[in-house]
């Protein structure tokens, strides 16, 4: 399902134990801290193999996170809106990622631009509950959306680039 250098980069990632969600309290301070732990480690791994395809921010409670996410399809920068927020059922639920900028643009979406992930990470995030976190999301989730995706999305013209900026159509 997933390839080897996808694997081993989730293999670097490290594993959560505190199973606790928004409305858990002083749980979800420290389930916070395990998620900014593994999303620090996932960017410096990423940054070490000149692979850094991202950038996010949270609300002051961790519950709400924004920023961009990035492909490189034929040496230019495609770049969209990244948002999300920590379900109340979380971890036993996983978050919802959406590129509200592509909703409407790719059948493997539903409405408001949260990408599909039923069939391939849904199972495995229930498998792996409370271990997977934010960066293991963005890892197994995300990264392989976009790259199944977005070269298909370029190639059919439904998204271009505009003129050397650094973002999508």
């Amino acid at each position: 399902m997933y390839d080897e250098k996808t694997k081993a980069a989730v293999q670097k990632l490290p594993l959560l134990s505190v199973k606790a969600g928004p409305r858990d309290g002083p749980d979800w301070v420290e389930r916070l801290k395990e998620e900014l732990a593994a999303l620090i480690r996932y960017v410096q791994n990423n940054k070490e193999n000149d692979n850094d395809w991202f950038h996010i921010e949270s609300n002051e409670d961790g519950t709400k996170w924004a920023g961009s996410c990035w492909y490189i399809h034929n040496l230019l920068r495609y770049e969209f809106k990244l948002q999300f927020e920590i379900p109340a059922g979380y971890p036993a639920v996983p978050i919802e990622l959406e590129l509200p900028e592509l909703d409407g643009k790719t059948p493997k979406m539903y409405r408001g631009g949260k990408i599909c992930l039923d069939i391939h990470f849904a199972p495995l995030w229930r498998t792996n509950v409370p271990k997977f976190g934010i960066a293991h999301a963005l890892s197994l989730a995300l990264g392989p959306w976009l790259a199944a995706e977005i070269p298909y999305l370029i190639e059919a013209g439904v998204v271009t680039h505009r003129n050397g900026s650094e973002s999508e159509k």
